[in-house]
């Protein structure tokens, strides 16, 4: 007997089929998210009666969503950022000494095309880290890869990585986010191997990644800090040439931000609030 193609092929698979199919494509591509969606997918293609093409673009545009959601969700893990603060938690009101339109403009992430640097400058307490957060945060989320860090971990990580013979490995992974903070810089006297590993970070990144350093020291006086003026002339010459200057000459932020809360406590209490504390 001669089998004829339409007895190989057998019957059209039905609907059912077909449905399971496609659930095993998604789940075997791994796109979790769409094989989640699909059922809600088709009955709306059935009840607006879209065509598939529609269809189809749908289910992949929620698959891409998911996608870019875990991807910054792991950028912003990755980023190691010590607070959850974004650009709108600052209250640009409390820190009259901050330029806010200069600070907006930073916000748009221009600078990192330029491989440009940020250096906050001003007394502790203004705002300086919390600005450098909400940067770095706005950088991961923009999908760019930023880390956060200060100058005394960063040297810390690295001395460690020289004992362990993976100083190139060490290096690379602050040398290559788009964005590295490196906040606190100048809190603490560095010794010689401190200044040259510190150093070594900033040529690695000169005109290749942006830089946001805060420092509650103005630039004039980064030689005394540093122990090396030879040093400190190159690391800021390397900083400042792409560099934006951001001082903060006002009250302390933090101050404020405490004294707000215990006014509250003795609104609450029913006793009178304290007077400004002085920042100076």
């Amino acid at each position: 007997m001669t089998i004829t193609t339409a007895d190989q092929a057998g019957p059209p698979p039905t609907s059912a089929q077909i449905y399971q199919r496609l659930r095993s494509h998604l789940a075997f591509l791994k796109m979790g998210a769409a094989a989640q969606a699909l059922t809600s997918v088709l009955d709306a293609a059935r009840q607006d009666a879209t065509t598939p093409l529609e269809a189809i673009e749908a289910l992949l545009a929620i698959e891409v969503e998911a996608a870019e959601h875990r991807q910054q969700t792991s950028r912003l893990h990755f980023a190691n950022l010590p607070a959850p603060w974004s650009m709108d938690d600052y209250d640009f009101s409390a820190q009259p000494g901050v330029d806010e339109k200069l600070i907006r403009e930073l916000a748009t992430l221009r600078f990192l095309d330029d491989a440009a640097n940020v250096i906050l400058i001003g007394q502790p307490g203004v705002g300086k880290t919390m600005l450098s957060i909400c940067l770095a945060r706005a950088a991961a989320q923009a999908g760019h890869k930023a880390y956060f860090t200060t100058c005394e971990d960063l040297v810390r990580r690295l001395t460690k990585a020289i004992a362990e013979h993976r100083f190139p490995t060490g290096l690379r992974f602050f040398a290559q986010p788009r964005l590295l903070v490196i906040d606190e810089f100048g809190y603490r006297k560095l010794d010689e191997d401190g200044r040259s590993l510190l150093f070594e970070v900033i040529n690695a990144r000169y005109l290749k990644g942006s830089i946001i350093t805060t420092s509650h020291v103005g630039i004039n006086g980064w030689a005394e800090r540093l122990g090396d003026p030879m040093l400190a002339a190159a690391l800021i010459d390397r900083l400042l040439h792409r560099g934006i200057i951001v001082g903060i000459d006002g009250p302390s932020y933090r101050m404020r931000s405490h004294q707000a809360r215990a006014d509250a406590f003795r609104k609450a209490a029913g006793t009178p609030a304290a007077r400004p504390v002085a920042t100076s």
